[in-house]
């Protein structure tokens, strides 16, 4: 008998977390946070983290729980969600998983081939080496020689996800495409109830632009200068997330706080597409226009409906 599960994902900003606690209410479920940024302990501020009010005595999961100096893959995620999913089952609850990091969703609904190699810190400083002397071009350009396909199909910004091609392929001797050459396999694993919200673009970003001005007004230069005097460090990871990467350039004087924030803004706003655009390709995604509801309740109801009569319960 297959698994029950429901997700709900979406852009940034677009309404997922109140629209998850009311679905949770209702269905006797628990929330699994898919968000690749609320992993982390003394991120609240810039990564929307929700509060313990505000989460109703819903239990949520793999939230606040990562050191920002430690590693966390998709790997990881994949393992301790699907655990908690069918442990949920077990219990006659109900699992919801919450978030818009859309390779974390993929992680649990696709057969992705997730390649054993760990971390190889001596090639992590080659490349990083290369990183600095050659630039991006000099990282992209050795990942074409090495593996083309990848590079084909890797933006050459992305440095980090370039130097795990290439940390994979040097040393497995297999190339890191054939690792991800069944990338979007679907599972059928679980009986799945797929949600993307979505709302007019100029006012996602209006809700967006309005998000980050109540972070700064909330704290969030403090919470980047407390991180900071804990000791994590601008080249953690965690610390290039959008929010605190800009912050980190304001505070060392590289820019202005105007130009900070506008950074945080643009950068959000290019998410958004991003997260838009990577869960189009799932054909079993319904999608949801808030816009075409008056009020929250009408959302609510529809979306509860849907998942009554497909998951009979």
């Amino acid at each position: 008998m297959k698994e029950k599960l429901i997700i709900i994902t979406g852009p940034t900003a677009v309404g997922k977390t109140d629209l998850s606690i009311k679905v949770a209410q209702r269905f006797n479920g628990e929330i699994i946070s898919s968000d690749s940024m609320q992993i982390y302990k003394y991120m609240d501020i810039g990564t929307a983290k929700i509060s313990k009010d505000e989460m109703k005595c819903i239990k949520h999961h793999l939230i606040d729980f990562v050191d920002p100096a430690s590693e966390f893959s998709v790997f990881d995620f994949k393992i301790k969600a699907t655990e908690i999913i069918t442990n949920l089952n077990k219990e006659k609850k109900i699992p919801i998983v919450t978030g818009g990091t859309g390779l974390y969703i993929n992680s649990l609904i696709y057969d992705l081939n997730f390649t054993p190699v760990a971390p190889d810190i001596g090639l992590r400083e080659k490349y990083e080496k290369i990183l600095i002397e050659s630039g991006r071009e000099g990282l992209y350009s050795l990942l074409e020689s090495l593996d083309p396909l990848s590079a084909n199909n890797i933006d050459k910004n992305n440095y980090q996800r370039i130097m795990r091609a290439l940390e994979v392929t040097e040393v497995s001797g297999i190339p890191f495409s054939e690792y991800t050459k069944e990338f979007r396999k679907p599972q059928d694993k679980y009986d799945l109830v797929y949600f993307c919200l979505n709302m007019d673009r100029a006012k996602l970003y209006d809700r967006i632009n309005l998000r980050v001005d109540l972070m700064i007004e909330n704290g969030l230069i403090d919470e980047v200068k407390d991180l900071l005097e804990r000791g994590y460090t601008k080249d953690l990871v965690a610390m290039k997330a959008i929010g605190y990467k800009e912050i980190i350039n304001y505070l060392e004087g590289e820019t202005s706080l105007d130009d900070a924030i506008e950074s945080i803004k643009q950068g959000s706003r290019n998410y958004a597409k991003r997260q838009l655009t990577w869960f189009r390709r799932d054909n079993r995604v319904t999608w949801v226009d808030v816009d075409l509801f008056h009020e929250k309740k009408e959302l609510e109801e529809f979306i509860i409906n849907i998942i009554s009569n497909t998951l009979n319960i």
